[in-house]
């Protein structure tokens, strides 16, 4: 069973640039940079820094990548990376940069390399920043291939930082590099085809995802989803062969009771859409593109992921990972529109489209959640075609209640360099949802598209502080660039782990 690539070797050190032995020493480079910071590198690269800079050649664009061979330091090359203005260097800014880094020196067969800490960004948070974005480079797309033309992962990572001895410099590296490998296993996942991960197999591997942690798992089968009256669910399920999961992963802090305080009694339920391949049901998708449908389980697999890293990082509060796990088959069972289905919240819902189906498991999944004692709630979803319209591919769509549990998401998301945008989510958009014959239908048309659909999931909430990200947009990259290859993004997953270590801050 796949479940990750393998990982580098991921250390410190605190020597002098010069004194790190590796294939590939990485230094970041600012617009009007002269590395004046570091004695010794104009001599060790026999001036080609140099006179790159002063020709033009190189001028600390962001990504631009030049190396050149190394003479009088134990490195072998000595490459820069361009880090745009010193200024604008944040988090984000040095995430995406050392991860193009990583994947210019993959593409070179770089077996070790060494990324050297430089800029504003408190030192902690730039170890964790560069382990992340060094690690996202290990992951490949090329899975299926009989030739993998990324070449393989570097074997050891260093992180070179100014100064030692500080133990939060080691923690923020564990940080980084857990991130980093969860985010990888939700790109796995997501480039699974759906004749491999099937729900049943979805739920195998999180549960092989969760062996080495201190996760509960329990898998609830159709059995018992149909003992618990979740009409939602099953009958999304009903069209096909494959029957449904339920994944349900707990996480309790070592240290509850001590916890409690800070805590407040507060339970973060995350759930996630696991559609693991979606034909729209009997209001079938258009054929061209629908091959990407296997992707429409990346918010279960962004919550798998997340919970994953919250165990393995021992989030201070309870956290209940949900994924309602199905395909969405046209099937001779197959759910029709004009069908009512009833949820396990004890709603009636008429189904006027098929392919609004996403809305119907996550609506069980949420009361599920709540049934668990979640306080406060997050669900993740590829959900809506409307929310790319709105945001593209640039950031996910972002609705909720109330205000400030919305900007507490909004703050997570920014801080783990997921871009999130609030959107409303006014009460005239209940109307589009009105039916005449049961509680509500399950799509209310083109307009405002991804607003009704957040509207459809508030009336499983109960009234509990929730968001809803729609990653439509965002779960899969449709074009290289520097610092993400085309493919799966993993979003979403250093989003919900961020979360976990903000409860301090809720109401």
């Amino acid at each position: 069973m796949i479940l990750t690539p393998a990982a580098s070797a991921l250390s410190l050190s605190s020597a002098p640039p010069s004194e790190i032995d590796t294939d590939l020493l990485i230094f970041p480079l600012f617009e009007a940079d002269t590395f004046g910071d570091v004695p010794g590198l104009d001599a060790a690269t026999g001036g080609h820094i140099t006179r790159a800079l002063q020709s033009g050649e190189l001028r600390g664009r962001p990504y631009e990548f030049f190396v050149t061979p190394a003479s009088g330091w134990k490195a072998q090359r000595i490459a820069v990376v361009g880090a745009g203005k010193r200024a604008e260097f944040d988090t984000e800014r040095l995430r995406r940069v050392a991860g193009a880094a990583a994947l210019s020196a993959r593409a070179r067969r770089v077996t070790r390399l060494a990324w050297v800490v430089r800029g504003d960004v408190a030192t902690a948070s730039a170890i964790q920043a560069t382990a992340e974005g060094l690690g996202f480079a290990a992951f490949s797309i090329d899975r299926y291939k009989s030739v993998d033309k990324t070449g393989p992962a570097p074997d050891e990572l260093v992180v070179v930082v100014p100064s030692g001895g500080d133990r939060s410099f080691d923690a923020a590296l564990e940080r980084g590099r857990i991130l980093a490998d969860c985010c990888n296993m939700a790109r796995e996942l997501c480039n699974e085809p759906s004749n491999v991960l099937t729900p049943r197999e979805l739920a195998n591997r999180a549960t092989a995802m969760a062996a080495d942690t201190e996760l509960e798992v329990d898998v609830l089968d159709e059995t018992e989803i149909e003992r618990l009256h979740m009409g939602l669910l099953l009958g999304v399920a009903r069209g096909s062969i494959e029957p449904p999961r339920l994944i349900v992963l707990t996480h309790r802090p070592r240290g509850l009771s001590s916890s409690k305080e800070t805590t407040r009694g507060h339970v973060l339920g995350l759930v996630g859409k696991g559609i693991t391949f979606d034909t729209g049901g009997i209001s079938i998708k258009p054929a061209e593109g629908m091959e990407r449908m296997k992707t429409d389980m990346s918010g279960g697999a962004a919550v798998i992921a997340a919970m994953r890293a919250i165990s393995l990082l021992n989030a201070p509060l309870e956290v209940i990972g949900v994924v309602p796990a199905a395909e969405n088959m046209p099937g001779g069972r197959a759910i029709k529109p004009g069908d009512i289905l009833t949820s396990a919240a004890g709603k009636t819902v008429e189904v006027i489209n098929t392919d609004a189906e996403g809305r119907l498991i996550l609506g069980d999944a949420l009361w599920y959640a709540r049934e668990r004692g979640a306080t406060h709630l997050v669900d993740v979803a590829t959900l809506t075609g409307a929310c790319v319209v709105a945001l593209g591919k640039i950031a996910s769509g972002l609705f909720g209640q109330p205000d400030e549990w919305v900007e507490t998401v909004r703050r997570a998301s920014k801080v783990a360099g997921d871009r999130a945008w609030p959107m409303p989510l006014y009460d005239e958009y209940a109307e589009q949802l009105k039916s005449e014959i049961a509680d509500m239908i399950n799509s209310g048309g083109r307009p405002a598209g991804a607003c009704t659909a957040a509207m459809f999931l508030k009336e499983f909430a109960g009234g509990l502080p929730w968001a809803h990200l729609d990653i439509a947009g965002t779960a899969w990259a449709e074009e290289n660039k520097a610092w993400q290859p085309k493919g799966p993004t993993g979003v979403a997953v250093r989003t919900l782990a961020e979360l976990a270590f903000t409860s301090g801050e809720w109401k």
